[in-house]
């Protein structure tokens, strides 16, 4: 006698796929491309002539979700020493990494809502001391600061980043970006890719330093799981 499948795993077998297939849709629907686009006026001066003269544009559903400079010979110590949950010991905390265009009020990391506009992002490590354990894997981060706030490009101390940072969020906190370090398979930069592991989106680039560079990934889109 010849049996057939129930309408319950026939069901079943088309929502997998439904959802095997949407996933590949999803990923399209975001993107990383070079922006053929000098650094914003918003910028001073001084922070620009340190900047790439083009950029990075981020899309995703809705359209632009970002626009990214990078420092164009970042300073960096190749031999400061590894230290625990630390990707990129070689930057000091408060160092310029790049500037950031948000067309769009978004929300950072740590859910704090940002208003439209251009940011600096300058080099942090999360504190610690067990206040901030599960916000992620490493201790890496970018503080974003408005651009009319953040007009040196040296390299501050973490208790001038701090202050600048919070104008950003008009809070006590200062508006956090997590760094991540690069998959493992290699490809075009930049690139964007998905982290399942928080449902985090991830744009992927190779950060000049003064004579090499560095791959990092910056989460665009997404959040602490603690936040």
């Amino acid at each position: 006698m010849r049996t057939f499948p129930s309408r319950t795993f026939l069901f079943s077998l088309f929502l997998s796929l439904c959802l095997y297939a949407a996933r590949p849709a999803a990923a399209q629907n975001y993107k990383a491309e070079a922006l053929n686009e000098a650094p914003p006026n918003e910028l001073a001066a001084p922070v620009r002539n340190e900047l790439s003269a083009s950029g990075i544009r981020v899309t995703g559903p809705s359209g632009t979700l970002c626009d990214l400079w990078l420092g164009k010979a970042v300073p960096g110590n190749a031999k400061a020493p590894q230290s625990l949950g630390v990707v990129f010991p070689q930057f000091a905390p408060g160092t310029l990494m790049g500037a950031i265009r948000f067309p769009n009020p978004v929300k950072d990391y740590r859910k704090q809502e940002i208003k439209a506009g251009v940011y600096t992002l300058r080099y942090a490590l999360l504190p610690d001391n067990g206040n901030h354990m599960g916000v992620a894997p490493q201790r890496d981060f970018v503080l974003a600061s408005p651009a009319s706030a953040d007009q040196d490009p040296a390299t501050l101390t973490i208790d001038q980043t701090i202050p600048l940072s919070r104008k950003a969020t008009g809070s006590n906190h200062p508006s956090v970006w997590s760094l991540a370090p690069p998959e493992d398979h290699p490809k075009s930069f930049p690139s964007v890719f998905h982290s399942d592991d928080g449902d985090l989106w991830l744009v992927e680039f190779q950060l000049p330093l003064a004579g090499s560079s560095a791959t990092m990934a910056l989460v665009v889109q997404g959040s602490a799981p603690e936040a």
